[in-house]
């Protein structure tokens, strides 16, 4: 009754049923996985938004790299602002999705070494972004600052490529081991994205505060394959019967012809 199931369209059907059983419950893990590292990372932020701040080079140095349980968190400096040495960093968008730049100026501490500060964002100076934005001074004399500490973006975990041949003091994204290189000194690992003191004015309109209440879709996405994964076999099943169920009425149907032909008389 189910010797069909050795044709070569059922042996196909019923490999790719084997493979897309295990497929799909890896593709569950794998969201279920992405769903606990943001519960972790919400976890972070909140907690490195309450805590009260620190010193930033007691969390970073020269050449080392932010560890992951130190992002967001709070952080001091005491120095002053290098506008000498500022660059802006090509599209970045602030809170409207409105396209322009971060205002990346470097912050030069009491004993030499050298903070990366992104003070926010200005808009472009027209479509092109090729002219260099008109960007407030910062802050003059040695002041005290307070910023988020930040890792440093790179092209694997932004997907944004560090373009060659850029306008001048233009750069793609906030490295320290880059920035040390351009400035020919010690730069601390990372960098912060500048709370306090404020803009004078509108611009550089500050970088929000990140969102750590939403858990994202990875959740229900990770049940759904599951679903899925369990619907194989399900629907296997129901096409075999039916396969089966629409054989034998054929068999049935073709029997009761042949029967028929056998009782009609014979022709005189």
């Amino acid at each position: 009754m189910y010797r069909f199931l050795l044709s070569r369209q059922w042996v196909i059907l019923t490999l790719l049923s084997l493979v897309l059983i295990p497929t799909m419950v890896e593709l569950g893990f794998w969201q279920l996985h992405r769903h606990e590292r943001r519960v972790a990372l919400n976890q972070v932020i909140a907690d490195s938004l309450a805590a009260e701040p620190v010193p930033a080079e007691s969390l970073t140095a020269p050449g080392a790299e932010v560890d992951r349980d130190h992002l967001y968190r709070r952080v001091t400096a005491r120095g002053s602002f290098d506008a000498s040495d500022e660059v802006v960093v090509r599209r970045r968008t602030n809170a409207d999705d409105e396209v322009g730049y971060h205002v990346l100026t470097p912050f030069v501490l009491e004993d030499g070494k050298v903070l990366l500060v992104n003070r926010g964002w200005v808009p472009a100076d027209g479509a092109s972004q090729t002219a260099f934005p008109e960007v407030p001074a910062p802050p003059g004399g040695e002041l005290t600052l307070t910023g988020r500490l930040m890792q440093d973006q790179t092209t694997e975990a932004s997907g944004i490529k560090n373009l060659q041949g850029l306008p001048d003091r233009q750069i793609m994204l906030i490295n320290s081991e880059l920035e040390a290189d351009r400035l020919g000194k010690e730069v601390l690992g990372g960098y912060v994205d500048l709370t306090d003191p404020g803009p004078s004015g509108d611009t550089p309109q500050p970088v929000p505060s990140p969102e750590h209440d939403s858990i994202g879709p990875h959740l229900a996405y990770a049940w759904q394959w599951w679903l899925f994964a369990a619907g194989v076999p399900v629907g296997w099943v129901v096409l075999v019967r039916r396969e089966a169920r629409e054989r034998a009425e054929k068999a049935e149907r073709e029997a009761d012809a042949a029967g028929a032909e056998d009782t009609e008389p014979a022709a005189v």
